[in-house]
Order: structure tokens, then C-alpha cells, then sequence
């Protein structure tokens, strides 16, 4: 309950200069989208940028959706920080001719339960204090809920240019909302893939490509700076399956000086390792480091045409000041039937 407690203030602290403050600000305006989807890619540590070949890439990279060759589905819970914080993320992509592939996904982070006790104060003196030594006291049946919810809806589209390039991009809707204020932002992202070699692939993505603004109801407007996110992968055939280390590099322009593991100046860096080691295409074991310096672990399975992945995440603490650990399962469901071949 104090963890609950310290974590709900944590987020009241930073939820409130977004709803009251009337200036423009760019820092951390888009965190929420910075989390990651998938219980594969989250299993590496989000080290996923070249990586992506799956429905999951219309986050990550959009042009990794031009990879696929069936229809997918997928379908992620994730239960963050003991269950406090709800993430939950669904995609469905399509290829269409030869070259194309299109698709459509949704996000959502949401607090829930929250309590709104604004209108349940008897104020005696009327100095707006709960003060027992004047009766002051709280009126329970006068006490509401109310959740924070940020929602994005990304349209994506990609295309193969020949058997080493694609191209992809997002056009992104975001909708944020606090008690009874709310924001609306729309963004665009873009990326491509390389496949340097057989075994070698090469990404770069830049979400938030020409600046996303985010108008809150209060007249609040924020800016969500590009993130320019490069990676490269290389796959290696050993005891009979392929290992896979892949690391990522996310570049932000927002200052975040030495809250970032590197930074120059307004310039900030921060790394994703991961590797995946996939035995004979049935069952995989994943392991990684991601930018909020987590260690990361997880483990798939490959059933006719359903995968199954499980990824599980921890802050590198002290037991006694460290947030509960996180749980990830995703499901992705291919159409592999030669009918809904590409």
C-alpha cells in the first residue's frame, strides 16, 4: 500500500504542471510512447530497430513490416509495476501486392482507481487544509475515482523497395486524459531497414519526425521532440538454432542531460542491448538491458501459427526501494495458409 501510495503522488507530482501550466514544454512529453510492445522485442531489451520483422515493427521500425508475408495479429498485457500502472497493446498487419504491406495498432496506458477527494472536504475554518484540530474532515461518500489514460493509434504503411531495403512510416493519433482535462496530439514517424549481408541487418527509425504537438483542453500545448532510434542485429547459426545480439541506440534532442546514460550537451543517448537465441524455430530465450536500465529476460514459443512470448523486466535496486517487477505475455497469431500467402 506505500508503494501504491508513493507511486500514485509520484504520478499526481507530474500530472498536475501538465494540466494547470499554460507553457510550452517538450521534455518528457511523450514518455508513455517510449515504453515498447511485444513480449519478443521487450524479452531483448527493446533492442528491436533492425530487428523487426514482425507485426510489432509499425512501433518500432515501419518499414519492418515489409517483412511479413502472411496477415498477423497480436495481443500484449503488460503488468507493470505490480499491477498499479494497466499497459495493454493490439496491431493487425496486412501485406497487399507484392511489395506493400499496411497496418493498424493501438496502445494504452492507463492508472485506474485513482482517488478524487477535491469535493469531499468539510472545511471548518475555510483555509483549505484537512486539519483535524479545526473538525475538518473528509466526506467518503463524497470521494470519486477518476483514471489517467494515454492512448495512441498508429496507422502504419511500408513498402519493400528491393530484397536489401524498406521504407515505412506512421501517422500517429494521440489522445491523453486526466479526470475531466484531456489532450489530443497527431504525429508522424518514419524508418527504414537494411539487410547489409545474410546475416547482418541494419535500422533507423525517427518517431515524431516533424514534432508532435499534444493540445491539452486547459490550453496547454507540449511538444514530443523527434527520437531518432539506429540498430543493427546479426544472426549466427550455432548448436542447432540461430542467436541473435541485436543493440539499439535512442538519440533525443530534449536536454535530458544526466538523466540519460550519455549525453552532449542537449543531445542525449541511451542504449538497448538484447539477444535472442531461437532453437529450431520452436522455442526461444531472450535476455537484455533496456534505457530505463532494466535487465530483461524472456522465453517464446512457436505453436502452429500462433507465438506465444512471455518477457519480465527489473529495476537493478536494492530490494527495499525497488518498484514491483513487470510481466509482459504477448500472443501474435499468422495466417499461414498459402490462400493468404503475399
Amino acid at each position: 500500500m506505500a508503494k501504491r501510495s508513493l507511486l500514485i503522488l509520484l504520478f499526481m507530482l507530474t500530472a498536475t504542471p501538465l494540466v494547470f501550466s499554460q507553457t510550452v514544454a517538450g521534455k518528457y512529453a511523450g514518455e508513455f510512447l517510449a515504453i515498447g510492445v511485444g513480449g519478443r522485442p521487450l524479452g531483448m531489451g527493446g533492442a528491436f530497430t533492425a530487428v523487426a520483422n514482425d507485426v510489432t515493427a509499425a512501433y518500432y521500425n515501419p518499414a519492418g513490416l515489409a517483412a511479413l508475408d502472411y496477415p498477423q495479429l497480436s495481443l500484449m498485457h503488460d503488468q507493470r509495476y505490480g499491477n498499479l500502472v494497466n499497459y495493454n497493446y493490439g496491431g493487425v498487419a496486412i501485406p497487399f501486392g507484392k511489395d506493400y504491406t499496411f497496418a493498424v495498432s493501438a496502445l494504452r496506458l492507463g492508472v485506474d482507481g485513482i482517488y478524487d477527494t477535491r469535493e469531499a472536504l468539510y472545511d471548518a475554518n475555510g483555509d483549505g487544509v484537512l486539519d483535524i484540530r479545526t473538525n475538518d474532515k473528509l466526506d467518503y461518500s463524497k470521494i470519486k475515482e477518476f483514471s489517467n489514460q494515454d492512448w495512441a493509434f498508429y496507422l502504419s504503411a511500408a513498402k519493400k523497395i528491393d530484397d536489401k531495403l524498406s521504407i515505412g512510416a506512421n501517422f500517429k493519433v494521440i489522445r491523453r486524459d486526466i479526470a475531466e482535462f484531456g489532450a489530443t496530439g497527431i504525429g508522424f514517424d518514419v524508418g527504414a531497414t537494411y539487410r547489409a549481408t545474410d546475416a547482418l541487418m541494419l535500422g533507423a527509425a525517427v518517431q515524431d519526425v516533424t514534432t508532435t504537438l499534444v493540445a491539452w483542453s486547459t490550453g496547454r500545448n507540449e511538444l514530443i521532440t523527434p527520437t531518432l532510434k539506429i540498430g543493427a542485429a546479426y544472426a549466427l547459426e550455432i548448436l542447432g538454432g540461430v542467436l541473435l545480439p541485436a543493440v539499439d541506440f535512442d538519440v533525443r534532442f530534449e536536454n535530458r542531460k544526466y538523466a540519460a546514460t550519455m549525453n552532449l550537451g542537449p543531445v542525449s543517448i541511451d542504449p538497448h542491448f538484447g539477444f535472442e537465441f531461437n532453437f529450431k524455430n520452436v522455442v526461444a530465450v531472450r535476455a537484455g538491458y533496456n534505457d530505463v536500465k532494466q535487465f530483461t529476460i524472456g522465453a517464446g514459443v512457436k505453436l502452429p501459427k500462433l507465438n506465444i512470448d512471455y518477457s519480465f523486466a527489473r529495476f537493478n535496486m536494492a530490494e527495499d526501494d525497488r518498484l514491483p517487477d513487470s510481466h509482459r505475455i504477448s500472443i501474435t497469431l499468422t495466417l499461414e495458409e498459402p490462400k493468404f500467402k503475399r
